[in-house]
């Protein structure tokens, strides 16, 4: 679940924990968590367009276990270390 850009924008309302993920087993009701980073009280109507969902495949994958990683460019360089 993805918050909607025109939302946020016009209103200051955007999702919590977003990209949301949905298990795959889930059954239940998608809810979304809204926040409200505006001046002033927002108010939701049945019908309003709050989040879009993206559907995408999740590839089965092996995980192989590893003692150590081998080194790549980027090195040890934390968060902002990859570039611009």
């Amino acid at each position: 679940m993805r918050p909607r850009s025109g939302l946020a924008y016009r209103k200051g309302l955007t999702l919590l924990n977003s990209p949301g993920t949905i298990d795959w087993d889930y059954r239940g009701e998608i809810q979304v968590i809204l926040i409200n980073h505006g001046q002033e009280a927002a108010v939701i109507c049945p019908g309003d367009r709050i989040a879009q969902m993206v559907v995408h495949q999740v590839p089965e994958c092996d995980l192989v276990p590893a003692d150590e990683l081998p080194p790549t460019p980027r090195g040890r360089g934390g968060f902002g270390s990859s570039g611009p």
